[in-house]
This record gives structure tokens, C-alpha cells and sequence, in this order.
């Protein structure tokens, strides 16, 4: 939300006090009875004001506080992708490396679905995968056919699978018709918002983000109240000022003799 449309909606519910107020120092003029029936539009006119004017203002905190900590000098923010393996890599990497705020990017890990294994599969899998390539650092073999690796520093997810499917080709006689690899991307803070979309230019969207930036964000969604706390509390807000409206004479009062005793007090 633009800064000047917010000032605009919290000077509009400042006006609306104002009437509730207005409203309330007309409690001489009416009824004794009649003074609930003030509170009652006092609470509705505060909750009206407050899901029309402060509401979206109290929706957008989360990301003020997000965009305080992008613009922290040194925070990195840390990007966990699930890629296809038909992407092109290498266009990635270049495009990503040449973006301002670029840090790093590794591959991790690639995934490949099979088919549900048996017991038999199972132990012959977790036999062979370690013997097909040596750059292989650990591995996991699901019985519902998943073949997780991980990869050694500077091993591209490319050969890796390479290895995997040349390996499958002479022992099966097919091709693997699809696998994913597991990159991590770690960038400037301030850049956030550009890598998301260059990543959603290539039709990428991170799993997961970490960073200082994303747990601001977090935090700050777990501590904001469901919308109708906050609309019943601008209620609440509008019977008070109705109530100061109604006792303000009386209130007014008590000043004065309050400020007349303190002047006899300090004369003593």
C-alpha cells in the first residue's frame, strides 16, 4: 500500500472519531436511556471505520517489517528450488549469476522416480546405486520408488544424471522419463524480490525460503490477530472515545479541581 493512501485512511478514521466523539458530548442533550444506544453506534461506526480504513493498513505490517529487513546492509536470504531436469541449467546459472545480488548457487541433489520396488529391488537399489558413479556422496532409496543422491561440491546435476541414465539404459533398456534436481540460492536480501521473478521467468517458484527477511515474515504473520479481533477491537476503540465524549465535562472538572488542589498544596 502506497504511504500516502495509508495516512489518507488513518486520517479518515481519525475523523470518524472525531463524530463518535461529537456524538458523545451530546449525552446532556438526550435521554439517560439513550446513552447505550450511543455506545452501540459508537462500536459500529469504530468497526466500520476500522475494516475499511485500518484493516488494510494492519494487513500490510508483514511486509513493512520484510522490507525493513531487505534493506539491512549484509542480510542474505537463502533459496531451496526443486527443478526440473529439462531446464536449461547452465541458462539459469548465467542469468542468476549475472543479476545484481547474486551470491551463490549449487546444486544439491537430484531425485528420481521409478516405480514402487519390491523387497528384492529394493536391496538390489541400494546394492548398485553407490557403485554407478563415484561422485555420488550419499544416497537414498524409497520403497515407493524415489531415488534421492546427493552430490559432491562442484558436480553438476548434468552428469550426475547422465551417469544414472546411461547406467539404466544398459541394465533396463529404456530412459528415464523424468527426474528433479535440488539447488540452493543464496542472495542479497535487497534483491529478493528480482530473483523471484527472474526464477519465475523460467517457470520456478522456491519451496522454501530462509533468511532474515523471511522469518521477519513469518513472525510477523504468527503475531497478527484473524480479522474480526481486530475489527471488534476498533469497535472497542469507538465506544472509548464516545465514553470520553459523554464524561468529558465531568472529566474537565476533575481537572480543574485536581490542578486547584495541587496549586493550594504547593502554597502550604
Amino acid at each position: 500500500m502506497d504511504i500516502i493512501i495509508a495516512i489518507i485512511y488513518i486520517i479518515l478514521f481519525i475523523i470518524m472519531m472525531i463524530f463518535v466523539f461529537s456524538i458523545g458530548m451530546l449525552r446532556q442533550y438526550m435521554p439517560k436511556k439513550e446513552i447505550l444506544l450511543v455506545l452501540v453506534v459508537a462500536f459500529l461506526i469504530g468497526a466500520i471505520g476500522g475494516a475499511f480504513f485500518l484493516e488494510p493498513i494492519y494487513e500490510e505490517m508483514p511486509s513493512v517489517a520484510s522490507t525493513v529487513e531487505k534493506n539491512v546492509p549484509g542480510n542474505e536470504e537463502t533459496m531451496y528450488l526443486d527443478l526440473s531436469s529439462s531446464i536449461n541449467m547452465n541458462e539459469l546459472r548465467e542469468n542468476l549469476s549475472n543479476t545484481e545480488g547474486f551470491i551463490s548457487f549449487k546444486e544439491t541433489s537430484i531425485t528420481i522416480p521409478l516405480w514402487k520396488f519390491n523387497d528384492r529391488e529394493m536391496d538390489y537399489f541400494n546394492y548398485v546405486v553407490g557403485n554407478i558413479d563415484s561422485h555420488y556422496k550419499h544416497y537414498n532409496v524409497s520403497k515407493d520408488g524415489k531415488i534421492n543422491i546427493e552430490l559432491e561440491d562442484n558436480y553438476s546435476s548434468y552428469d550426475a544424471l547422465k551417469s544414472f541414465s546411461d547406467w539404466y539404459r544398459l541394465v533396463y533398456g529404456g530412459s528415464l522419463s523424468y527426474a528433479q534436481v535440488h539447488a540452493v540460492l543464496v542472495v542479497s536480501a535487497s534483491s529478493v524480490d528480482t530473483f523471484q521473478q527472474t526464477l519465475l521467468d523460467h517457470g520456478v517458484v522456491p519451496s522454501k525460503m530462509e533468511g532474515p527477511v523471511q522469518n521477519t515474515l513469518n513472525n510477523t504473520n504468527s503475531t497478527l490477530m484473524p480479522s474480526y479481533q481486530f475489527v471488534a477491537i476498533t469497535g472497542v476503540i469507538g465506544v472509548v472515545v464516545a465514553l470520553f465524549g459523554i464524561y468529558f465535562d465531568s472529566f474537565g472538572v476533575f481537572t480543574r479541581r485536581f490542578r486547584k488542589f495541587m496549586g493550594e498544596k504547593r502554597k502550604r
